[in-house]
């Protein structure tokens, strides 16, 4: 019989607050979504989601496991300085805190107490429009609402704090941020805020791309109707993002996937 690799992790329900299991839940959730609409990178990259209740902390996941295999246990808890407050025990393989992850996602929420999920990912458009001069171009309706998405020139890997500052100032009070070269980020005040408006943002980087494929003339919208559109989609003017979506795609999980829950 072949040597079997399933991880085995003791469940944390029980063991650790109620507000922190549905964070849990909710970030395993984002990690089996975002492999499932084709935004993961095996491994690599990062969702984190703030603890409620608890000053200084937040989960990601643990450096090694793919994104379809995410569960609510085997989230580590760490603090803004990237130290691994609780982590599961994964036997021989003792997985930790990808640093570049710690670097980024501490600053962010450090620097933004609203925030309570953070995504970041490496997909093939996202990384197509943020290697393109012109960046992300306001073609759809879908796009027009990151009309004032914010830019972050590429430094190298992510692995230096001095990082962060320039990182904050360029995200600003944004919920996106291109990583020129590299990837995109989004926050959201809730996980299913944060997976709506990158499911968006991927949307409007796939759409550009096929329509620039196209070799034909882009159809320019006028500035005003820009500006109208993105106001249309910012907070105050209409509901906030995932309060309608995210139970339905917990419902869509829990129909074929329900194991992010253990």
């Amino acid at each position: 019989m072949p040597e079997s690799h399933e991880l085995k992790i003791s469940s944390m329900k029980g063991k650790c607050t109620d507000a922190e299991w549905r964070a849990r839940v909710d970030l395993a959730a984002c990690y089996r979504l975002v492999e499932m609409y084709g935004m993961s990178d095996m491994m690599a990259n990062h969702i984190s989601a703030r603890i409620p209740g608890e000053e200084g902390t937040y989960l990601i996941n643990p450096y090694g496991m793919m994104y379809e295999e995410i569960t609510a246990s085997c989230l580590l808890k760490v603090d803004h300085d990237g130290n691994i407050l609780s982590s599961p025990d994964f036997g021989e393989f003792n997985y930790g805190v990808n640093k570049a992850g710690a670097v980024i996602h501490s600053a962010v929420h450090a620097a933004r107490p609203e925030v309570g999920c953070v995504i970041h990912t490496h997909s093939w458009a996202s990384m197509a429009v943020s290697s393109l001069e012109c960046g992300l171009l306001p073609l759809t309706q879908t796009a027009m609402r990151f009309l004032k998405i914010g830019y972050h020139d590429y430094q190298g890997v992510v692995l230096n704090t001095a990082e962060q500052e320039s990182l904050i100032k360029d995200l600003g009070q944004g919920e996106a941020l291109i990583l020129r070269n590299h990837g995109v980020l989004t926050v959201g005040r809730t996980v299913g805020e944060a997976f709506n408006w990158m499911h968006r943002l991927e949307l409007a980087c796939r759409s550009q791309l096929a329509a620039m494929a196209c070799n034909s003339p882009l159809i320019k919208v006028p500035q005003p109707v820009l500006e109208e559109t993105w106001n249309n989609y910012q907070p105050g003017t209409r509901r906030p993002y995932g309060q309608m979506e995210w139970p339905a795609l917990l419902r869509k999980l829990d129909r074929i996937d329900p194991g992010y829950k253990t």
